[in-house]
């Protein structure tokens, strides 16, 4: 997108101010001059262009009455990327207008002709320059008004480091389960080891955990013991069926010949497996149903013997994972120590904070953000790429005007953007960290809502609010999140399970992850017992029966259900995990499990915000899939990875269709 010829700038403009105050539509000025900027070039009025002021931005911004193609930064002809020439930056420079390092290689906000992300969108139909998000919503979400957080600020270099330490300990991970247990690691059960660790640890890395009690994860231990002696996988065919069954027995018998299993265990795994292949040998005309219930039970015998010889060896993967986990980031934590002290960044006095509710605003950071480095930027078609010191990490141009968006809106350090390159880079590496570089890894675990039921909620029961979502999948302008250091610039108002609002209504669409979703589960009980204002959540959750969830049965039984629902499999959809950088035509994938939607509210909230008939038809009409064409369904873990390890596709733990977020 540059060239020899070609310099890109950001210019900071404002608008001339009448004696009252009151914008006119007088020349922007230089604020290190106060110079008057030429007016547009008589090319750019022919080519449809004109400056309008933007009352809700309070600023300036340039419009096209032929392409109806809006610009914060004043265009250039025949250029969608706005790329100024060396004459405009001489310009500019002669007014007073700096020209920095920092300045970035394209401009902030160039904007898709047709799209304006500044507007909602509605109805169900994907349309040129449809838009995933309103950012018009006010919150309705009260909170006490809460000292600034302690957490370091983001630096790309730190946020390179953390990248490279967490591929590591992957790395390690797979070894381990290969070298002691002969086995790949499950799928995404790192990721859900990383979002269950979070809701326990209470040490000072955002990502990696570091201080947890107990140390071995029981949702690791859990999906390892669950693939040993062989991991399971979909059965379509009999063939396939009978396969499996002969490679269960063979390496069930050969592991419990080669552990320490007392004698008896040894006997009853050993006469199990023989008798299945002998069985094997006699029975051709067995159905793939045959097969497959030879498996169960073969599965329900051997299974207690195993995972007992077992037990130990995969509770040292689990401790090693944890332990070098925890060496990481005391090196991440000294590093990141050491960056801000040769910045000057020194911790700041106590902020003075009042006790009185005010409505939410997005989390601050106590400490000062250290100078940033630089980060470069370039478009490839619709895509944004930043790169910084060879790492590339690339978002959908639409969602990077919306980070711009959600910048603006919640940033109060930066006025001049000089740090928003940065800052995205670091949010968008952090998210492709935890969640893996995998094909359609993490995708699972970062799906969203489709937008019409976001406008159902928000017009039928006031939510304003997401309590599990990012910047890069929200709808809303609020949103609890993963990381506050990285999150909080955008928006965010730090992890859920950190966030005590008094009152307001809530959309949780959780991870699925049975820790956090059990966690989740007392943190809205007692925000409920709590408040006496009109408090309300909206949760959507997977219909996982057999065997029932804690957290789904604890919701059903709750003093605060006031109304639930299903919606079941294949008749519904959710928006991709990767949303951000995905094609048009993968956007969208059916749910392939049922849905439950609770409504928990207090009395204040019931009555506010009641789940009557035909608010909740409405909702349901919004969730119904729409005539656009479905993407098959979303990624999903093998099956056999049920909690309880019973076999069958109705104990699938399919992983699908939530939010990109954590606790």
């Amino acid at each position: 997108m540059t060239s020899e010829n070609h310099t890109t700038v950001k210019v900071d403009t404002s608008m001339v101010m009448s004696p009252t105050g009151s914008a006119t539509q007088g020349s922007p000025v230089s604020p290190s001059t106060s110079k008057p900027m030429p007016e547009l070039p008589d090319e750019l009025v022919q080519a449809g262009w004109s400056k309008c002021w933007s009352k809700r931005e309070n600023r300036p911004y340039w419009f096209n009455r032929f392409t109806n193609q809006s610009l914060w930064e004043m265009p250039v002809l025949g250029q969608h990327d706005v790329i100024v020439s060396e004459k405009w930056v001489s310009l500019f420079i002669e007014v007073g207008i700096p020209v920095t390092p920092t300045t970035p290689i394209v401009p902030i906000s160039p904007i898709t002709p047709g799209a304006k992300p500044w507007n909602s969108t509605t109805g169900t139909e994907d349309k040129p320059g449809q838009i995933y998000w309103d950012l018009d919503v006010q919150t309705n979400a009260v909170i006490r008004e809460r000292p600034p957080a302690n957490h370091l600020p983001p630096h790309p270099e730190m946020e390179l480091q953390r990248a490279q330490l967490t591929t590591k300990l992957r790395q390690h991970y797979h070894e381990l389960c290969y070298q002691r247990e002969g086995i790949e690691p499950p799928r995404e059960s790192f990721n859900r080891w990383l979002l269950e660790r979070k809701v326990l640890d209470k040490g000072p890395d955002p990502l990696l955990p570091s201080e947890c009690d107990p140390i071995i994860s029981p949702s690791m231990f859990r999906e390892v013991m669950n693939d040993i002696p062989i991991r399971l996988s979909r059965i379509k065919y009999k063939e396939e069926a009978r396969k499996l069954l002969f490679k269960y027995a063979e390496a069930a018998k050969k592991m419990i010949d080669s552990r320490n299993a007392t004698p008896d265990s040894r006997k009853v795994v050993k006469w199990n497996a023989e008798d299945t292949m002998n069985w094997l040998r006699r029975d051709h005309s067995a159905s793939k149903e045959d097969y497959m219930d030879r498996l169960d039970h073969l599965r329900k015998q051997c299974g207690p013997h195993v995972a007992a010889v077992a037990k130990d060896s995969v509770e040292g993967i689990c401790t090693k994972i944890y332990h070098i986990s925890a060496e990481y980031v005391r090196r991440i934590h000294q590093a990141h120590q050491a960056l801000l002290k040769d910045c000057n960044v020194s911790d700041p006095e106590a902020a003075d904070v009042q006790d009185r509710l005010v409505y939410c605003y997005p989390i601050r950071l106590a400490l000062p953000s250290p100078a940033q480095p630089r980060v470069e930027l370039h478009f490839e078609n619709d895509i944004a790429c930043l790169r910084y010191k060879g790492e590339m990490v690339k978002v959908n141009r639409s969602y990077f005007t919306k980070l711009e968006l959600l910048y603006r809106y919640s940033s109060i350090d930066d006025p001049r953007f000089e740090k928003f390159l940065s800052r995205v880079w670091c949010l968008i590496k952090r998210y492709l960290v935890m969640f893996g570089a995998g094909v359609n890894e993490g995708t699972g675990l970062q799906g969203a809502l489709p937008v019409p039921v976001f406008e159902a909620l928000n017009k039928q029961f006031g939510v304003t609010f997401e309590c599990f979502a990012s910047p890069l999948n929200s709808y809303f302008k609020q949103f609890c999140s993963a990381f506050p250091d990285t999150d909080g610039f955008f928006g965010s108002r730090g992890p859920f399970l950190n966030f005590s609002p008094a009152s307001g209504s809530f959309e949780a669409n959780p991870p699925f992850s049975e820790e956090l979703m059990d966690a989740m589960v007392t943190h809205f009980e007692k925000l409920l017992e709590k408040s006496s204002e009109p408090l309300s959540f909206i949760i959507f959750v997977p219909e996982w029966r057999d065997p029932l969830t804690p957290a789904l049965h604890r919701m059903e039984t709750s003093a605060f259900l006031r109304h639930q629902m299903s919606v079941p499999a294949f008749e519904h959809e959710y928006r991709s995990g990767s949303q951000h950088i995905c094609k048009k035509e993968e956007m969208y994938y059916k749910a392939v499990h049922g849905t439950v939607i609770i409504f928990l509210q207090n009395a204040a909230g019931f009555a506010k915000w009641e789940p009557t008939p035909e608010r909740i038809q409405e909702l349901l009409a919004a969730y119904q899939v729409s005539r656009r064409a479905l993407g098959s369904p979303g990624p999903s873990t093998p099956a056999f990875k049920s909690r309880g390890g019973d076999v069958g596709e109705d104990r699938e733990r399919l992983v699908v269709g939530v939010d990109h977020k954590w606790c």
